[in-house]
Parts: structure tokens; sequence; C-alpha cells
């Protein structure tokens, strides 16, 4: 029987145009995509299309984000066999990682597609990310929420939504935590990776709870620990965040020297003001630095899981007002590295 694949078209890059030096969205009714994807590997396979916006994915809202979930929850899962989303590179980590959360119940698979050119610029891998998301969705019966990437002078890649980390810098390369994918794509087949730290099928396909409706709190601040950062810098007025989530660096530390970089007199700054204070990622596993022992029980630690999904968890339970450390400490769809 002929698959049939629900595409949503959201714009992006994947959805853009070149001209001249700029690069910007394109206007039509009809999917170049689909047609490009069509004229390479024939019409085995049906589609329908959605387009609930047209947006460069680094101007995204909280607004937009809500259109395509809604999109998404609206589509009559019974009729097909996975959905396509296409999305802009910039904020496709943070939209990955949310409806990982919110979609971890879904019957079949989602999958996100992009690309770091347009489809008229030959560098351009949109048709392939959009083939390997037909392929995964057609050959390999899994449900849950996914993306297709290729790196540039990489095999295309099947990642996790919920391990999907945010781009290298200037490269645009996509990775997932520990640089371990689920699956790649070789030589027509995709090949899984063989690691403890990754699900089985079996573990993917397994039934879970619906996560319902959801609300995401605006009142979030993120800060990147970096060499020298004053933190003193960071006083709030009459408009105070609710948390503040700080990304350490790699070994799960950030400077407690000094005065105005020292990261446990912010701590308490934040904490005097009734800010929550959530630092990631840690590995729950690893050695502890002597410096990093005395934050420890004077915020909220985010263990083995990537500093976009910590995000992503905070925003969700400040929310719907739940407790933060205790969804910090859930395990919705295998974001957690174990």
């Amino acid at each position: 029987m002929k698959k049939k694949i629900c595409v949503i078209f959201t714009g992006g890059t994947i959805g853009s145009a070149t001209s001249g030096t700029t690069v910007d969205l394109m206007n039509e009714d009809r999917s170049l995509l689909i047609d490009r994807y069509c004229a390479c590997f024939g019409n085995a396979v049906s589609f329908d299309s959605l387009r609930p916006l047209n947006i460069l994915s680094e101007n995204v809202q909280f607004s937009d984000v809500r259109r395509m979930a809604d999109c998404v929850r609206h589509v009559d899962k019974t009729r097909y066999d996975g959905i396509i989303i296409t999305h802009g590179t910039d904020t496709l980590c943070f939209t990955a990682n949310l409806f990982s959360q919110i979609f971890r119940d879904t019957p079949i698979p989602i999958v996100f597609v992009s690309a770091l050119f347009p489809l008229d610029d030959k560098r351009g891998k949109g048709v392939e990310n959009f083939a390997g998301a037909v392929d995964f969705i057609e050959n390999e019966g899994l449900r849950g929420v996914f993306v297709s990437f290729m790196n540039e002078r990489e095999n295309l890649q099947i990642h996790l939504g919920s391990r999907l980390c945010f781009t290298d810098q200037i490269t645009g390369k996509f990775v997932s935590v520990m640089d371990l994918p689920l699956c790649e794509q070789v030589k027509g087949r995709f090949v899984y990776h063989k690691s403890d730290m990754l699900p089985s099928k079996r573990m993917i396909n397994s039934v879970r709870p619906p996560y319902g409706e959801y609300r995401l709190c605006k009142d979030v601040i993120t800060i990147r620990a970096r060499a020298f950062i004053d933190f003193s810098l960071y006083r709030f007025g009459e408009k105070k965040p609710k948390a503040v989530v700080c990304e350490l660096f790699h070994s799960g530390t950030a400077c407690t020297a000094g005065d105005e970089t020292n990261v446990l007199k912010f701590i308490d700054y934040c904490l005097s003001c009734g800010i929550l204070v959530i630092l990631a990622p840690v590995d729950s596993h690893a050695n502890v630095y002597a410096s990093a022992l005395a934050f420890r029980h004077k915020c909220i630690i985010a263990y083995d899981c990537s500093f976009e999904m910590t995000v992503v968890k905070v925003m969700l339970a400040l929310g719907e007002g739940r407790n933060v450390e205790e969804e910090l400490a859930s395990d919705n769809f295998f974001e957690k590295i174990h």
C-alpha cells in the first residue's frame, strides 16, 4: 500500500530562496521541496501538506510554536504513516526538544527536516534531509519525535528530538548529546549505533502517557558560563525572571572565585530576589570538581540531559505550575543520558 505522509511547512531556510546575497522566504502555494523530492525519487509516497506559518526561524515567537503544535495535534494520525515538519535551523533545537516532550505519546513518527542553504543553492541538503525523513518513516516503524539532518561530508543522521543540541558555531553542524545520533543512513539503509546510552527500538516504541495541554513560561533567561563573565551585570529591577538557567563549562563547573565573576554570589543574589537558579548540564556519574561543590546545595542541578532540554523543561514546569526539580528528573522521551 502506498505510504502517506503529512508535511507541515513552517518556513526557514529550507523554504527560502536566494536573491543576490540575500536569503528570504518563498511565498508559494505549491511546495518546491516536494516537487524536487518527487523528481529525484518518484511518486511512491503520497503527500498532504499544511502551512500554519511561514517564518524565518530566528523570528519565532511563543505564539508561532503554539501554532505549530496545534497543527500537529489536529492532524488525524490514523490517516498517515508519519508527519514531517520543515523548520529553520536557528531554533530547530528548541522546537525539537519541546515537541519530544509534548508529543511523547505520538503513535506515528514526527520528523523535523531543515537545511543550512536554500533549495536553489547547490550546497543545500534540503532534499536529502527530506528524503531521509521519508525513508525513515517508510521503513523503520518507530514512534516519537526525530530530526533528519546531513552535516557536510557526513552520512545523513536521525537524531532523537530530545537529544538534539544547538548547532556548532559558524558551520551549523548538528549533533546529539554525547555525539550519539540514533542512527545514520549508509548505502540506503539505516544503521543503528550500538551504545548503552541509546534506547532500543522496542523501548522507543513503548507506549507513553500523553503530556496533555502545555504552557511555556516566558520569564526565563539563559546565561552561558564563559571566562571572565561578570555576573554582577545581571541585576533585575521591577521585572524579574522566575528562573535563570546557566550553562556550565563541560566539566560541570563555573567560576567561584573573585567578586563579579563569582557564580556563588550571583546565585545568592538571585535567591534573595526569589529567582530560581538552574545549572546545567552535569553528568551525575562524573567526578565533582572542588569548585563545584559549593554551589550544588544552593541551586537546582540538571543532571544527565542537555542544556537545551533543561531550558525546555524549566519553561514547561513553570508554565504549568509544576515542581522544576521533579520535571528535570523525569525521562519522557529518552532525554536522560544514563
